[in-house]
């Protein structure tokens, strides 16, 4: 059994908006721009940086990796560590004859060609899931916020599941997949988030005894292992006491992804702060959220969202808005400003296609921007 008693302990122990950021990156050959299983290179040449040695880390496939910020005090903490460690792995890679890329899918790399990394971990997520773990070649980003109290972050959790497609089609980046324009602006939800058991939008538990009641059926049950075998798309982490969101694509750009950051920052914190408040609340049924995610993955801000709470259409595109004005006492408390731009990552790359590009160039132009945002970014002081 996993030990729920002592996770509990955890989140009462936890500290209020600590934040841990964590970005995957595509590992790319510099002449074709095709996915290069390079994992256990960078990683065993990051060894001889301090930083890097605690910030790199695997995620499924040996042409993927992973940098983590670690435990900030505050978002501009994590943000400074964040920006110092991935400068520092966009060089690491230019200097052993590699590239990264920061979309959520790759546009024509086969994922027959990709390998699992060698972990006991993912060699157990092989051994479980076979196709739906190859199938899984995707990148994305993920935010820790901490959270003080086990019954606080599952109702932060709860609060937060009906925002998650708000998140997803902003953060939209994955309109390619398998050598074609997949008709979607968030493919790597589709392959991931509709694929993976235990995945995407998670149930309202209201009470973290129901939580870990389910937790400890899947263990007795011999579902899962380990917690992480859960891979909702808002979770308790169990490790660090925090509410982990893992909806979003990861971002071409370095200020669009650090803005994106601050975004779901603010939301966790707010969530926090509604449910402190007593601010009134109702748990969506699932299949009502579920109509609104489908509409993030096909359409992104293109198309149409659902104000669950009035049954009526609104257009995507204000999702931004209306997140920034939920979130607006949480930014002014935590001092968060995101300045995202009105056009994501999907409706560019659909934008030059439209225009006469081909995928190649397309994502072509998407690395050389992760290049010159990534690569370059100052380190704030």
């Amino acid at each position: 059994m996993l030990d729920m008693p002592r996770v509990r302990e955890v989140f009462e122990a936890s500290t209020d908006f600590t934040v841990g950021l964590e970005e995957e990156f595509a590992i790319l050959d510099p002449r074709t721009l095709s996915l290069a299983q390079r994992f256990e290179d960078l990683r065993s040449a990051a060894q001889e940086d301090p930083v890097l040695a605690e910030a790199v880390a695997g995620e499924l496939i040996k042409s993927e990796i992973e940098i983590r910020s670690g435990r900030g005090e505050n978002f501009a903490d994590a943000v400074v560590r964040q920006r110092e460690a991935r400068s520092r792995l966009f060089a690491l890679a230019a200097a052993h004859d590699a590239l990264l890329g920061a979309t959520g899918t790759h546009p024509w790399s086969a994922w027959q060609e990709q390998e699992i990394i060698d972990t006991e971990h993912y060699r157990r997520v092989q051994e479980s899931l076979q196709y739906v773990a190859w199938r899984n070649n995707t990148f994305s980003l993920h935010v820790h916020v901490g959270v003080n109290g086990a019954e606080r972050a599952i109702r932060v959790c709860d609060r937060l599941r009906a925002v998650m497609p708000e998140l997803l089609a902003i953060s939209a980046n994955s309109p390619f997949l398998d050598g074609r324009h997949s008709g979607l602006h968030s493919a790597r939800s589709q392959i991931f988030t509709k694929s993976f058991p235990r995945c995407g939008i998670p149930d309202a538990f209201r009470r973290w005894q129901a939580y870990a009641d389910y937790i400890d059926f899947l263990v007795r049950t011999h579902s899962i292992i380990e917690f992480t075998q859960v891979w909702w798309s808002v979770r308790p982490h169990h490790t660090y006491g925090t509410v982990e969101m893992r909806i979003c694509d990861a971002q071409t750009s370095a200020g669009d992804s650090t803005a994106l950051a601050g975004l779901i920052t603010a939301c966790i914190a707010q969530a926090a702060f509604d449910h402190d408040e007593g601010v009134p609340f109702e748990d969506p049924p699932g299949r009502m959220i579920e109509e609104n995610f489908w509409r993030a993955i096909r359409h992104g801000l293109d198309g149409k969202l659902i104000d669950l709470d009035r049954a009526e259409e609104y257009p995507a595109a204000a999702a931004l808005d209306r997140l920034l004005a939920w979130t607006a006492p949480a930014r002014g408390v935590l001092g968060i400003d995101p300045g995202l731009p009105e056009q994501n990552g999907a409706q560019r790359q659909k934008r030059a296609l439209a225009e006469g590009a081909s995928m190649e160039d397309i994502y072509a132009a998407e690395v050389a921007l992760s290049q010159r945002t990534y690569a370059a970014e100052e380190v704030a002081t």
